[in-house]
């Protein structure tokens, strides 16, 4: 079968169309031809470049896969937050991914998706809505919050809007350019700010009335714009992240944290059950993925550089069978 296989870390030039065996599933796993993978910064682009921790060198059915492989034991997956759980393995990164014609993997990481989904709305659909649930009860949203969300018209950001609104909040949109605004504000959300050509802070306390919000989904760890991310909470408020291509590193006005008793929380993947009600939500019209363009699977390096040079407006998804 044809695959993406990289022998070594760098740029997107490292990234080879080869031929290699067709996986064997082994006992409890299922064969899957891939007709949707989505390209990811978070992932994709840091596994490329040796960025990412443990990075491993070297029947029908129409279906999506969760990337996340947990190890059913743990306390937290008996418990069903298998989100937390303390064993999981990646796909793409401690095992062999999507960027391929086939990919094996254990039957359970299989979710049955609708005919009213396409496999390009479905990969992106299984992937970062149900983290956006996640973000959300990690982070409280009530019906009447106020959210913030970074990176709005990104896959997780995009998600993010519309799961928050979904829930009854009411969402700032922040995103780097006035276009990526729009097409947040768009999918749902109340108000937006250009962090690039506005204060965040000053717009989100002028948006609220001088308040602040409640939650923010901070997904980008940007060093110059999560302390204005921060900035923005109303007292008592939470910043939940689960991200980190901005860098990672930020800075953080503990003074603040303590005297208006905020949280900072971390959140990662997605529990079943949220995988399950995305899905479903989305084949009954609930949710809109922002998909910018279909790529066939050899584009996998243009693909990683349209990403990294910032020239797409939501997700890129390789295509396999084009």
């Amino acid at each position: 079968m044809k695959a993406i296989v990289m022998r070594e870390f760098g740029g997107p030039e490292v990234l080879r169309v080869e031929d290699v065996p067709r996986p064997t599933p082994g006992p409890g796993e299922v064969l899957v031809q891939v007709r949707a993978v989505s390209v990811n910064r978070t992932l994709d682009l840091r596994v490329r470049s040796g960025r990412y921790p443990d990075v491993r060198r070297g029947i029908g059915e129409r279906v999506t896969v969760s990337s996340h492989v947990r190890c059913g034991t743990c306390a937290y997956c008996r418990a069903g937050e298998d989100a937390d759980c303390t064993g999981s393995e990646s796909i793409g990164v401690q095992r062999w991914g999507g960027y391929a014609e086939y990919v094996a993997v254990p039957e359970r990481n299989a979710y049955a998706i609708a005919d009213a989904l396409s496999f390009a709305e479905a990969t992106v659909i299984g992937r970062h809505f149900p983290a956006a649930f996640n973000l959300a009860a990690k982070g409280e949203v009530k019906a009447g919050h106020w959210v913030l969300v970074m990176g709005a018209a990104g896959g997780l950001g995009s998600a993010g809007v519309q799961v928050a609104t979904h829930l009854g909040a009411n969402v700032i949109a922040a995103a780097g350019s006035d276009e990526r605004v729009a097409a947040a504000v768009a999918l749902g959300a109340r108000a937006g700010v250009n962090y690039r050509r506005q204060d965040l802070t000053e717009e989100v306390r002028r948006i609220t009335g001088g308040r602040g919000v409640d939650v923010v989904f901070e997904n980008i760890s940007d060093a110059g714009l999560w302390p204005k991310a921060f900035a923005s909470l109303a007292p008592h408020g939470r910043l939940v992240t689960m991200g980190s291509h901005g860098g990672g590193q930020v800075t953080l006005d503990v003074a603040r944290l303590y005297l208006n008793r905020l949280r900072i929380i971390g959140a990662a993947g997605a529990n079943r059950r949220d995988i399950e009600r995305a899905l479903r939500d989305a084949a009954g019209g609930t949710f809109r993925p922002l998909i910018d363009r279909v790529m066939p699977l050899v584009a996998a390096a243009e693909a990683h550089r349209l990403l990294e040079d910032g020239a797409t407006l939501g997700k890129v998804i390789l295509d396999p069978t084009r």
